[in-house]
């Protein structure tokens, strides 16, 4: 089984060999912690609602095999609330074994709860995770001093790098600007992943930190790349990772109508699974098992797309890969 390969029919010609690398080419991008195109992987089930670890370490090197250069684990598109513990370090220890040293894992730990979201920092660095992705603490809407601790406990608590996950129209929780500023002078607290939609305060702690930015929205990816940022952490990269890393390519090649041309490509798939009313992980799962890719079930309480809704995904998929090659 295979990913569609989604470099464009006038696919970014690779760079030479002995080339100066993207970072290069941009001196004022801060060196990207973990890769530039990062894929928010969906956690496969078994028809049977188990972990399917099998499944998970095929999908993983198939997605690193179409462009992506890290892999963050248990985020929201991997259904983190509904997996335990022992499901979180299974997964990154089965994902560990199939890609490799080279390729970055990001193990999402955070929770409600300080202490446990701490004991998952440990576990997840002892199973083999590259840094740890950490959400503000939800539903009890903490105030800025109380988060700001939160994460400076999390950072303490193990020896991984931190990605900050600001994602308020979920937690209920803004990481506010101010906040980030301050966190950022902790050693370990080095990225964001950002799905905060406020650019004016993105660029307020782009100017006054070193903390790398990902776009955490997939509509946002060329955005953000073009005032600073990192990269991106995309659900939408579980079907096309190839065509979401061209749009940086593209832009690091120095051919920004190019990317612009990219992005508005992706853009009828990047609504269609991510604003279309069902939440990313039910609409990359209907994709992925379209595909024949390793991905089951969601867990409760969501649901799988219905036929009608999965069909019109497939038609879209189908419209937006048209031209491209597939292996």
């Amino acid at each position: 089984m295979t990913v569609p390969r989604t470099a464009p029919a006038t696919a970014v010609s690779p760079a030479p060999a002995g080339a100066p690398r993207p970072d290069a080419r941009h001196p004022a991008r801060p060196a990207p912690p973990f890769g530039r195109a990062l894929c928010a992987m969906v956690t496969p089930f078994t028809r049977a609602g188990t972990l399917d670890a099998d499944g998970a370490q095929r999908l993983a090197a198939l997605l690193v095999a179409e462009g992506c250069d890290g892999l963050v684990l248990s985020g929201t598109t991997g259904e983190s609330p509904t997996t335990s513990d022992a499901e979180k370090a299974t997964l990154v220890r089965a994902v560990r074994e199939a890609v490799g040293d080279h390729v970055s894992i990001v193990a999402g730990v955070g929770t409600a709860d300080t202490r446990h979201t701490a004991e998952l920092a440990v576990d997840a660095e002892k199973a083999g995770a590259d840094g740890l992705l950490v959400v503000a603490p939800y539903y009890s809407r903490p105030p800025q001093d109380a988060v700001e601790a939160y994460f400076r406990e999390i950072a303490d608590a193990s020896g991984l790098p931190l990605m900050l996950y600001d994602i308020p129209g979920r937690t209920g929780t803004r990481i506010e600007p101010e906040t980030m500023i301050r966190l950022a002078g902790h050693p370990r607290i080095v990225a964001v992943k950002d799905c905060a939609y406020d650019l004016l305060g993105t660029q307020k702690v782009l100017a006054r930190t070193e903390l790398a930015y990902y776009a955490g929205c997939d509509e946002y990816v060329l955005a953000l790349y073009a005032i600073g940022a990192a990269g991106y952490v995309s659900t939408v990269a579980n079907v096309v990772p190839g065509l979401m890393r061209a749009v940086l390519d593209a832009f690091d090649g120095g051919d920004t109508a190019g990317a612009a041309g990219l992005m508005r490509r992706a853009m009828p798939l990047i609504e269609a699974m991510m604003a279309a009313g069902l939440p990313g992980t039910v609409t990359a799962k209907a994709l992925l098992a379209a595909l024949g890719l390793p991905a089951g079930p969601v867990r409760a309480p969501l649901r799988p797309a219905g036929r009608e809704t999965a069909d019109g995904l497939r038609a879209v998929l189908a419209e937006v890969t048209d031209g491209f090659a597939v292996a």
